[in-house]
């Protein structure tokens, strides 16, 4: 190489770190507190509850026993809306059960996030009966295709969360009827917790490596494996405190480019003497989750979050 050529090479690599560089703001998408952990505020309680804890937004649930009935959803979530983002919060999805597009109460909920702008829905989960695996994928990939149609209707993105215990919990068994839909309409809510359970290092890897392309919102909880009178069981703990490799998830999401919502679930117990106190635990354990989440996604993606 000349020394014409060598300072071109050089001047390259430099700018193309300076754009780099200048893409690494920080994280870009919204992180949302799960609803489901503060059941007695209203949507105007919820947003002042969390807004000062510096949350941008919540993940409505829309289900049984949720915020919203899913029955009472084309009146009810306006109203509910409106009243969380008047205080300054985003609602970038919500939380269902829908399973298919029969469900009478499928197309109200996709036309009404729809209208309100909610661009993510998480569905149901389907279950193993384990009798014929082959015939139970094909049901469930049949009702996805169905829920897919009423998403592109609505402008509405699905993700389908990988519970473990479930159909698709391992991301495997589901990635070939969602390799079908519409990308665009179609896609994963992609659980780091969830993925350790179902496959250890090499398994939440290979999950996330299968749902990147397709990566609509994400849910971050933790846990570790305890071995006590039962056996080796699951013991949910806070964000950091468990298995979850979090600075290499992070780092996985910053390569995907995911800017999507980011749910922040809390399935460890937090308990209080009270309801009251319970409430004033949860928000605590919120804003402790909450900052190791924020230091680790500005390592990840640079910048404040």
């Amino acid at each position: 190489m000349n020394r014409r050529s060598f300072l071109v090479s050089v001047a390259g690599a430099a700018a193309a770190a300076r754009a780099f560089a200048a893409e690494r703001k920080g994280f870009p998408g919204t992180l949302c507190f799960f609803s489901k952990h503060l059941p007695r505020l209203d949507g105007r309680g919820l947003a002042r509850a969390l807004k000062p804890l510096g949350f941008g937004g919540v993940d409505l649930t829309v289900r049984r026993g949720g915020h919203v009935a899913p029955e009472n959803a084309a009146a009810l979530l306006p109203g509910f809306v409106e009243a969380i983002r008047a205080e300054g919060l985003a609602v970038p999805m919500i939380t269902t059960e829908l399973l298919r597009a029969s469900d009478p109460n499928a197309a109200p909920i996709f036309e009404t996030a729809g209208r309100l702008g909610i661009p993510f829905l998480k569905p149901g989960y389907w279950r193993y009966a384990f009798v014929d695996i082959r015939h139970e994928l094909a049901v469930a990939a049949a009702d996805l295709r169905s829920l897919a149609e009423l998403a592109a209707k609505a402008g509405v993105q699905i993700g389908f969360h990988n519970h473990s215990g479930y159909l698709g919990g391992s991301v495997w068994d589901i990635a070939p009827a969602i390799d079908v839909l519409p990308v665009k309409w179609v896609g994963y809510y992609f659980d780091p917790r969830h993925a350790f359970v179902e496959g250890g290092d090499g398994g939440w890897r290979s999950a996330l490596n299968l749902a990147a392309p397709r990566l609509k919102m994400v849910a971050v909880k933790d846990f570790f494996w305890e071995k006590g009178a039962k056996g080796w069981q699951i013991h949910d703990c806070p964000l950091g405190e468990g298995m979850v490799k979090w600075k290499d998830v992070f780092a996985a999401f910053a390569r995907a480019r995911f800017d999507g919502p980011i749910s922040m679930h809390f399935e460890y117990h937090v308990g209080g003497a009270t309801p009251e106190a319970e409430q004033d635990n949860m928000l605590a354990a919120a804003a402790k989750d909450l900052a190791f989440l924020k230091a680790g996604l500005s390592e990840a993606y640079g910048g404040n979050q």
